[in-house]
């Protein structure tokens, strides 16, 4: 194993899915998945150490987790035909929530990580029509590709991108934004997003150990910037407060909710990470 055990940015899939596994163990679990072990790993593990003081529990993105079900199982009921989960990681709502059969989901990830991800899940089955996509989607061209192919003959498509954005950069962002709106059938875009102070953060205590996976995407104007893209905001939950709800917020971090809650729009200096649901302006 090298010097930090997160390799690249694939190696963030471990990290996350030993949150889920912790949470599923609890009496009280948020959600459960019976898989989350397996997917991380010694790797997951050893990234999941790593993590400030603050954090070590996990539960910014157990929040995350939670919060994303959510907004998910809520588009389904709203006649979502098919989820485009990019950069699906080691994700695996297909298998744990209570989805339709005929839902079609589609993930879509580096060849290196779904083929480990398919023989470790080879004797799971998925609770909806389920198909992977092996695809580089830093690569425009791959992208735009798979975009199209995957919404196919959909009418109510929605796209996921959890924990992707912030390892792209501006650059990408912007184009991954287009990608999506030239595919008229697509009507929710689900985030996450974090601020530049939270960012930097997480640069200044983990920086060392995300050499090879850098954040990089914190846009200080929050959820503005993706209104100025053409996206309509449906939804904003913070992940902070919605902690707080849910009762996985650290104690010592509780005298912080005494404070305003940020305007999720101009971040200025505040620590704010939230999860975002877009809409089409014309949707």
């Amino acid at each position: 194993m090298s010097a930090s055990p997160v390799s690249n940015v694939s190696d963030t899939a471990r990290w996350v899915a030993v949150y889920r596994a912790w949470e599923s163990a609890r009496a009280d679990a948020l959600f459960h998945d019976p898989y989350a072990d397996l997917l991380a790993g010694e790797r997951g593990r050893a990234i999941a150490a790593l993590m400030p003081a603050q954090a070590r529990s996990g539960w910014p993105l157990i929040t995350r987790t939670k919060l994303i079900d959510d907004l998910l199982m809520d588009a389904i009921a709203q006649g979502c035909d098919c989820v485009l989960n990019l950069a699906a990681g080691l994700d695996t709502r297909p298998y744990r929530l209570d989805l339709p059969a005929h839902l079609q989901w589609v993930e879509a990830d580096l060849p290196n990580l779904i083929e480990e991800k398919e023989r470790l899940l080879a004797d799971a089955q998925p609770r909806c029509q389920l198909r992977r996509m092996k695809v580089d989607l830093a690569d425009a061209g791959a992208r735009a590709a798979a975009l199209k192919e995957a919404v196919g003959p959909s009418t109510r498509p929605l796209v996921v991108t959890e924990g992707l954005l912030v390892y792209f950069d501006e650059v990408q962002v912007r184009a991954l934004s287009a990608d999506l709106c030239a595919q008229a059938g697509i009507r929710w875009w689900i985030l996450d997003l974090a601020s530049p102070a939270l960012v930097q953060l997480m640069r200044k205590s983990m920086g060392a150990h995300l050499a090879n996976a850098p954040m990089r995407f914190a846009p200080p104007s929050g959820i503005a910037y993706f209104e100025a893209l053409g996206w309509r905001v449906a939804k904003v939950r913070s992940i902070f407060h919605a902690a707080a709800q849910l009762r996985r917020l650290p104690w010592f971090l509780r005298i912080f909710l005494l404070f305003p809650e940020p305007d999720p729009r101009k971040l200025g200096d505040a620590r704010w990470s939230g999860v975002v649901q877009l809409g089409r302006p014309d949707r």
